[in-house]
């Protein structure tokens, strides 16, 4: 007999990976064997986070930068080196150009909020416009419609094409034009997985002198992330979807930039010298965290970025590329079953949304996780991109590194009996 999953074992070591994380060993509804697939809104921890994470508590617990005493400047070093690991894991210029957030939503509002209150030539005002997509996650939606409701500024965007699930590029020169000051657009879809041509954007963005924001957190933990190659001003990304804690986000800007933007959150840390009539600010990064900041997140992060290098962002590209393709085969077996989104697994990424007939998608999501399979529904944040397609939601499955070809056969089964129960 052949083997269905010829091909697909072997990219990574996935037996030896899923030890390395502890939840994965978990039965749920009564000893049924957990098949996580929910990757897209958060990944699993490997033990190498979760030991790091205990070890700073117990040995190193102190804030940072202006103790004296010893767990102080550890703390420090531990802090600002993970702030290191990170910049390189991005190919960033500096290691001052890595701000450390509370995730990828604050990272998107810093930037929004910095052009709201910037001089020239990056204040955006009633003369100005803001370019995004209908591909959005609500955090690179709503900021920018705050920002236009406060400056007056026009919200422009991309439309969605949902015959294929790409953007609608055909008029890039008229939604980007010379009144244009920042397009803000995601690099993968955490609903469609589309994977967007960051080139053509960019290029065009950069001819009439706006900005380029990329929200990169459906990209950062599953390839190669690379900030000079995109060629864009700012990045973002969060650290709980790369094997990391919640509560921290990056957001990467180029150093000239964070040098003449104003700051977004005041307090203690990003202030030079302060007197009762004003203030003076740090350099970046640190203009740009202020009050105390999320230390031990932040060697949690560190280290998730030692366990990815470890294993290879090329190779763990690779296992999910495998893993994507045979999972779009497998589902579109499925009777009754429609992909939202690209239909193969070249340029997408690892998610996987889709409708089920006419069962709502919250009742297949249920029914699954009565057999152990953890999937996501509902419309992800990405509202506008269920109304695009006439759709009140999906049921959306997502993979990662420690993913097998077994559990996407669990997926594709669960769903037969999903037919099955609802008749």
């Amino acid at each position: 007999m052949t083997d269905p999953h010829k091909g697909l074992t072997g990219l990574l070591d996935t037996e030896a990976i899923r030890k390395d994380f502890p939840i994965l060993d978990r039965r749920v509804h009564d000893g049924k064997p957990l098949v996580y697939l929910d990757n897209a809104a958060t990944s699993q921890t490997p033990r190498q986070v979760i030991d790091t994470l205990s070890t700073y508590y117990e040995r190193y617990n102190a804030n940072v930068h202006r103790g004296v005493h010893v767990l102080a400047e550890e703390a420090t070093e531990l802090y600002e080196g993970a702030r290191d690991k990170v910049a390189e894991f991005v190919n960033a210029p500096s290691r001052d150009e890595v701000i450390f957030t509370k995730n990828a939503s604050e990272s998107l509002n810093l930037v929004a909020n910095m052009l709201g209150w910037a001089d020239e030539p990056y204040r955006v005002d009633r003369e100005t416009e803001i370019v995004i997509t209908e591909m959005e996650h609500h955090s690179n939606i709503v900021p920018w419609q705050l920002l236009a409701q406060r400056t007056g500024a026009k919200l422009k965007w991309f439309g969605l094409d949902p015959a294929d699930g790409t953007l609608d590029l055909s008029n890039i020169e008229e939604v980007i034009t010379e009144k244009t000051k920042i397009v803000s657009f995601v690099l993968v879809s955490n609903i469609l997985g589309t994977h967007n041509p960051v080139e053509q954007i960019v290029r065009r963005a950069h001819e009439v002198g706006a900005l380029v924001l990329i929200d990169a957190s459906q990209a950062a933990p599953h390839m190669p992330l690379d900030v000079q190659a995109l060629q864009a001003d700012f990045v973002a990304f969060t650290g709980h979807k790369m094997c990391g804690p919640t509560g921290i986000g990056v957001l990467w800007g180029r150093q000239e930039l964070l040098e003449d933007l104003p700051p977004f959150l005041g307090g203690g840390e990003m202030i030079e010298t302060v007197s009762m009539h004003s203030s003076t600010y740090a350099p970046a990064p640190h203009k740009f965290e202020a009050g105390t900041p999320p230390i031990a997140q932040a060697v949690g992060l560190g280290a998730a970025v030692d366990y990815l290098t470890s294993i290879g962002m090329e190779k763990i590209a690779a296992h999910e590329k495998a893993i994507t393709e045979y999972a779009v085969r497998r589902l579109m077996e499925v009777p009754d079953l429609r992909v939202i989104g690209p239909t193969t697994a070249e340029e997408r990424g690892s998610a996987i949304s889709f409708t089920l007939g006419d069962i709502h998608p919250h009742d297949v999501g249920q029914v699954l996780d009565e057999q152990g399979i953890a999937v996501r529904v509902g419309h992800h944040c990405a509202r506008p991109v269920c109304l695009r397609y006439g759709i009140p939601a999906t049921t959306r499955a997502s993979f990662y590194l420690y993913s097998t070809p077994a559990e996407v056969d669990a997926l594709v089964d669960g769903l037969e009996h999903v037919r099955n129960f609802f008749g």
